[in-house]
């Protein structure tokens, strides 16, 4: 038997309800479950579709507040895909989503950073 599958990635978020509002609100996820763990905690999962999903992990002490926007070192974290990158681009620069560079054609496609409002590095990426 081998590991076949990645169902989840977390994103340390300062709130559940802020996560939601740039990751569905702005992105268009889709919001998959929002279920109360307990009274400070909750499971909130977000999703593009395709599979696979982000876990919404609210930071739960200052050790998880620190790493906030900072999961990879600075490093680009997540990597989206656009089936049609010009407009997908262009709708996220319209929402106000934060590009930290202009679209570039690299061999594997189409790509430009963004950042979320806390800080996290991604890339869109779409077909060359």
């Amino acid at each position: 038997m081998a590991i076949n599958r990645l169902d989840l990635v977390a994103v340390v978020v300062p709130d559940y309800d802020a996560g939601i509002a740039f990751y569905c609100g702005v992105l268009g996820l889709a919001l998959v479950r929002d279920e109360k763990v307990d009274e400070m905690k909750r499971w909130v999962v977000v999703s593009p579709g395709g599979g696979g999903g982000i876990l919404l992990a609210r930071a739960a002490d200052q050790r998880q507040q620190g790493r906030i926007g900072d999961q990879t070192g600075g490093r680009c974290f997540l990597f989206f895909h656009a089936d049609d990158f010009a407009a997908d681009h262009a709708w996220l620069l319209a929402a106000g989503v934060e590009f930290l560079e202009t679209p570039r054609s690299e061999p594997y496609g189409m790509v430009a950073k963004f950042r979320d409002p806390f800080g996290n590095v991604m890339d869109l990426i779409g077909p060359a």
